[in-house]
């Protein structure tokens, strides 16, 4: 590690943050609309992006800081068990395809803002949206707070804000700046200007990637010298456990675990609120169809990222909080210049996910939570001034979990989140597809699956921490280590389907639907889809 703060590299890092800045608050002028005041505005970009700026925003979207920093620093640690994102990224894309083009011809039909929008609308039922609208917010706080650890990481292995023995104002000085710029540009400009910056965050990503791949095996003997100095380093005893670090394939033993998180994660990965944000704001139908073919080049690029774990351990990269290993990586193999631009990447890489992030959970928050139970009759600009607000409180949130929490198990809490937002997958997804789940049952089996799944997860323990330790525990009746989610999951599907038998025995209330078959299949051109009803009351009635 380099002594002091480099500054040839925190300078292009300084030039790249202030030009996407800038952008943020010019996107405000960026496809303006008439009436500014809306959700549908503010929080979804006037639901007009095509198929492009949909494909950046989503790929701005899901492929994050946590990328970046804490893929590649899985592998550094465990070797192969950090690629289960990779097959996890490649199994989402044919699961959306069958059920996204499904939400949006609803949502655009209806004027729903968000998936508790749909789920209220669906089966008549506010306790059910409420659940599903605190769960998002949930899950989404720590999600946004490892987009601040990988600003952090990377402000760090430059050397700035001082040391471990520094006042704590002082060494946080510039992760708070970054934070106040992050939630000026998103006040001002809503999900426009994540929109606008994604482009230069992609852009950055590939070229980095680009040459990350070639330049820095070249510099350390070829992959074949990578991979056996990885493979020498797993195979030595780890002190703390007793056994060997890691390994390049997975072993027999973990095969379960790697398979269950690959696959929880894939099902868990568009329950996420911002992940339907990004899609809402498309303007057609076949949009969104186009994006699920063309978002894999996406991961392709992660398994590259992937990569990178395997060259900072052949580098000699030595850190104690493994979401340093990457950045000190480019700090170590890159000329100063060029790790600025790497260090740029992992920046705006991390703002533009938590600015839709942010914006996702304060839309949850107005539309289902204000509105449904605070103040039905709020206007659309009352909406908007509500989300914006609430949108700061979120990013405050998420920067107070990160100044207080161990940076060094940032993983563990995002995936946490993963567990908790799983358990919305049967009253959005099965409602996209049919009625015959009893509201009551869905409300149940999300209550048991979240109980579970946080009392599972709160009993593992790991090496550094006596709760939430990790994602993985036994499976019960099988008895092989495998997802927490996943099994939560299957409980939670299993007591839904057992109670809408009864209730549906008993004849208990369903509910009203207020939607109709051919909502699900229309697209944006058809007679009457722009919106039945005005979007500021669309979906808010029954």
């Amino acid at each position: 590690m380099k002594n002091g703060v480099n500054g040839v590299a925190l300078g292009v890092f300084i030039f790249f943050f202030l030009a996407v800045t800038v952008m943020g608050f010019l996107a405000a002028r960026w496809r303006r609309a008439d009436d500014e005041h809306s959700l549908d505005e503010w929080g979804l970009g006037g639901r007009s992006f095509g198929t492009w700026i949909t494909w950046f925003l989503l790929g701005g979207d899901l492929y994050t800081a946590y990328t970046f920093v804490a893929v590649p620093a899985a592998v550094y640690a465990a070797g192969a068990a950090g690629f289960f994102a990779v097959p996890y990224t490649i199994l989402v894309y044919p699961l959306i395809f069958t059920f996204l083009p499904r939400l949006w011809s609803v949502s655009h039909k209806h004027g729903y803002v968000t998936t508790s929008d749909f789920v209220r609308g669906r089966f008549g039922s506010k306790g059910l949206s409420l659940a599903v609208a605190l769960t998002g917010i949930l899950a989404t706080m720590p999600y946004i707070a490892l987009q601040l650890v990988g600003i952090q990481a990377v402000l760090d292995v430059m050397g700035v804000g001082g040391g471990d023995h520094t006042n704590w104002f002082v060494k946080d000085l510039p992760l708070l700046i970054a934070f106040g710029v992050l939630a000026a540009y998103t006040y001002s400009s809503g999900l426009r200007a994540p929109a606008l910056i994604a482009f230069v965050k992609d852009t950055l990503i590939y070229i980095v990637i680009t040459v990350a791949i070639i330049y820095i095996p070249i510099k350390l003997g070829g992959f074949d010298d990578v991979f056996a100095k990885a493979g020498h380093a797993f195979s030595q005893v780890n002190p703390a456990t007793g056994k060997p670090r890691g390994a390049l394939a997975p072993p027999e033993a973990g095969q379960w675990t790697y398979a269950t998180l690959a696959l929880g994660s894939a099902l868990a990965l568009f329950m996420y609120p911002h992940s339907i944000t990004a899609t809402l704001s498309s303007r057609s139908r076949e949009v969104i169809r186009r994006n699920t073919t063309i978002l894999p080049l996406y991961s392709l690029m992660l398994g590259l990222l992937a990569l990178l774990g395997f060259m900072a351990i052949a580098a000699g990269v030595k850190v104690t909080n493994g979401q340093l290993a990457i950045p000190q990586l480019f700090e170590d193999m890159f000329p100063d210049w060029f790790a600025g631009v790497a260090f740029a990447a992992i920046g705006i890489g991390a703002l533009v996910p938590a600015a839709i992030m942010s914006i996702a959970a304060a839309n949850l928050f107005t539309r289902n939570i204000y509105k449904d139970f605070i103040k039905p009759d709020a206007t659309p600009k009352q909406e908007a001034q509500v989300s914006k607000f609430v949108s700061l409180l979120v990013k405050v949130g998420a920067l107070v979990f990160v100044l207080t929490m161990d940076k060094t198990v940032a993983i563990n809490f995002q995936l946490l989140g993963g567990i908790w937002i799983l358990q919305t997958f049967p009253a959005l997804v099965g409602g996209l597809f049919t009625r015959w789940f009893h509201r009551w049952a869905l409300l149940a089996g999300w209550a048991v699956g979240m109980v579970y799944g946080t009392a599972a997860a709160y009993g593992v323990a790991s090496p550094t921490q006596k709760h939430f330790g990790g994602s993985a525990k036994e499976i019960p009746g099988i008895g092989e280590i495998g997802y927490i989610g996943l099994t939560a999951f299957v409980l939670n599907v299993l007591v839904t389907v057992v109670l809408t038998v009864v209730l549906k025995a008993v004849k208990a209330p369903e509910g009203l639907d207020e939607t109709r078959p051919e909502d699900y299949t229309a697209d944006a051109g058809e007679p009457g889809v722009e919106a039945e009803l005005p979007p500021a009351t669309a979906g808010s009635t029954h």
